[in-house]
């Protein structure tokens, strides 16, 4: 049930305290900037419909990943689709402790704040992430984000431009042992060495590469 938040156009502190820190203007450095790095794992691919089960993310500043400072929530199963489950392997009365996915929403603004948000085809995740504010009367996210499918799209190297890879095959390629596949938290943690991976080869023919040049934008070809 969508709440009357959006009618009184008052919004509860989580929201305030997540909007706060927007106030505050990243660095066009970017090894100063903060990143989150962002996976979610869901009942299936059609936005308004389906619901996230699993959401995992990562901090990530100065070329590290801060491996302590890391969210993973589990969100009680209202939508149950057993076809997905061999892919994620989250059964709606697993062992796993869940939360209502209104506090899952409200755990995952106080970690990001107005990080940077990075992933791997990020616009589904955070498509995910607004429809589940929307269900209860809060605006879309705020941040600003990179996809690093999008990225791998922009370098000259890229072989059979326009076909997207997958996060297997881009682990495959740069060498990325994948342990937790398929869980949201596993997939931030192989996504953010990704993304680390490919911001060093950007310096290496691009030492001035800025955050702008990183921003998820249409395609385009070339190396940044």
């Amino acid at each position: 049930m969508i709440k009357n938040w959006f009618k009184k156009h008052t919004y509860p502190e989580q929201w305030n305290d997540y909007s706060k820190t927007f106030t505050f203007s990243h660095s066009s450095i970017i090894d100063e900037v903060s990143f989150v790095v962002l996976d979610t794992e869901t009942t299936g691919l059609q936005i308004a419909k389906d619901r996230i089960l699993s959401l995992g993310a990562v901090n990530l500043k100065n070329n590290r990943i801060i491996v302590k400072n890391a969210l993973e929530i589990y969100v009680k199963q209202e939508k149950f689709n057993p076809e997905t489950v061999p892919i994620h392997g989250l059964l709606k009365s697993g062992k796993k402790e869940k939360i209502d996915e209104t506090s899952a929403v409200f755990q995952f603004l106080a970690f990001v704040k107005n990080s940077i948000i990075v992933g791997h085809h990020i616009g589904f995740d955070i498509a995910m992430i607004n429809q589940a504010l929307l269900r209860i009367g809060l605006p879309k996210l705020k941040n600003k984000t990179i996809d690093t499918a999008d990225l791998i799209e922009k370098m000259t190297d890229y072989e059979n431009y326009g076909k997207p890879k997958s996060l297997d095959d881009l682990c495959n390629q740069y060498g990325i042992k994948m342990d937790d596949r398929h869980t949201a938290l596993g997939d931030a943690y192989l996504t953010a060495i990704l993304f680390l991976k490919i911001i060093q080869k950007i310096k290496k023919v691009n030492p001035s590469v800025e955050l702008k040049d990183l921003l998820f934008k249409k395609p385009r070809r070339g190396l940044i």
